[in-house]
């Protein structure tokens, strides 16, 4: 695998441009849509996005510029073909679309939810494991097995990160939600009963955020956090625990936002030891969305001459996973 790919990610609030090789991330530029209130309008992030794209294209070759790499160096552009808001979609595949042309270079489409997955196998010793992907929008314990990254359990509703935001908006907390929940938390030990709810594999998140929200007029702030993130996690630990025998694999690798809690992080960590396996986290800057994350597997797949043309770049904001042959593994 060799060469030098842009990628760009823009599936919701953040919009991010990175430049990669095998090696490491050569540059990246971010800008975030902060919401003045409540939570992500689709229409107003897409438009943050194509406000900001072109700057942080130009931040991002800059970058690369001073570090020696040209335009004329890199090989492919790769893009965030989904899974996300279908008008934050449409805008980046947009500028995606552009800069090939201009830069005469293929394109590539990558799957929001793998990316996260791969740059967590590029940048922590972890070789085939068992993935929790927690994030706003999306919740999955993912495995490859057979040419495929299998799902092996997912949220019926809600993801975890928006049951979180749910809840916090309806407690007045600024978006995002989860990290103000996870320092309220931190003041608490005092348990409150909550729906527990696990269905085989998969799991629901929307019946414990209301619940959540109830136990506010009876309870303090700082145990209803704590009794909703332990409960959360608990389920998406029990989850990840199950697919980790069933698989028989013996690596956890925690992937999305929701994974720099640090309470989410001390349970799987205690599970793995249980079990004897191995426990990673990549370090926080490729936890939450990011352009690096879309330009390494861009960077996979370009090796692998998994690319698109022009005309079948359309955007999938229902992309799942286990719908990708995955060409860049043996």
């Amino acid at each position: 695998m060799k060469g030098t790919v842009l990628g760009i990610e823009g599936t919701a609030w953040n919009l991010s441009t990175a430049i990669v090789n095998e090696k490491d991330v050569i540059s990246e530029a971010t800008d975030t849509y902060s919401p003045p209130s409540g939570g992500i309008h689709p229409r107003e992030a897409a438009q943050h996005h194509a406000k900001y794209a072109s700057a942080m294209i130009r931040k991002a070759l800059e970058d690369a510029k001073g570090k020696g790499v040209r335009p004329s160096d890199i090989d492919a552009i790769s893009f965030s073909q989904g899974p996300g808001l279908g008008a934050c979609l449409r805008t980046v595949a947009t500028a995606a679309r552009m800069l090939a042309i201009t830069l005469d270079v293929p394109l590539v489409g990558v799957n929001h939810c793998l990316a996260h997955v791969e740059v967590g196998r590029w940048k922590t010793p972890a070789d085939d494991p068992v993935t929790l992907y927690v994030s706003g929008a999306n919740s999955q314990v993912l495995a490859y097995r057979m040419g495929r990254y299998r799902v092996f359990g997912e949220t019926l509703d809600i993801g975890l990160g928006n049951a979180l935001d749910k809840f916090a908006r309806s407690a007045g907390l600024s978006h995002p939600g989860g990290p103000k929940i996870e320092q309220l938390a931190r003041q608490s030990k005092n348990y409150i009963p909550m729906p527990y709810v696990v269905k085989g594999m998969d799991l629901s998140f929307s019946g414990l955020s209301t619940a959540a929200t109830e136990a506010l007029k009876r309870h303090s702030i700082e145990d209803v956090c704590y009794s909703l993130q332990e409960n959360a996690f608990a389920m998406v630990v029990e989850v990840t625990e199950r697919a980790l025998a069933h698989t028989e694999k013996n690596e956890v690798l925690l992937a999305g936002g929701v994974g720099a809690n640090t309470r989410l992080r001390e349970m799987l960590a205690i599970m793995c030891e249980d079990r004897g396996a191995s426990f990673y986290v990549p370090e926080k800057r490729f936890m939450g969305d990011n352009g690096a994350m879309i330009a390494y597997l861009g960077l996979l797949m370009y090796g692998a001459g998994d690319t698109l043309k022009i005309e079948d770049s359309h955007v999938d904001p229902n992309f799942r996973p286990d719908g990708v042959d995955v060409s860049w593994r043996e």
